[in-house]
């Protein structure tokens, strides 16, 4: 599988738990504004190679999660900002621009250190 993109979680914010009953995760590089950091998984902001795409696989530490739909401006804001969410509703319509929706499925607390993929299928 071609990685699309790859990226490893630096820092969570204390609030990051606060999503987990959502099944939602935000990303943000490390310029995150400070209201927002408290609820962000803080990423390095890396390039990306080629699209993101529904279909594309999500990995998060061990797990892995089907793309079931993509925002238009999710590449712009990750590729420039490491800015977009993750939402694991199986959303098969993005509803904002910025958010990945993925399979619905249980979501663990990843770690500092975790690396986060996106690769075609």
């Amino acid at each position: 599988m071609q990685t699309v993109y790859q990226t490893q979680i630096n820092q969570l914010g204390p609030s990051v738990s606060d999503f987990l009953g959502e099944k939602m995760f935000i990303l943000f590089g490390a310029n995150a504004p400070s209201e927002l950091a408290d609820y962000c998984l803080l990423i390095d902001v890396n390039e990306i190679n080629g699209e993101i795409e529904k279909g594309d696989i999500l990995v998060l530490g061990n797990q892995q999660y089907t793309i079931t739909s993509v925002g238009e401006v999710v590449k712009k804001n990750l590729g420039s900002l490491g800015h977009i969410t993750l939402k694991f509703n199986g959303s098969e319509t993005a509803e904002l621009p910025g958010t990945i929706h993925l399979e619905e499925r249980d979501i663990q607390m990843p770690q500092a250190g975790t690396t986060l993929q996106i690769l075609k299928k």
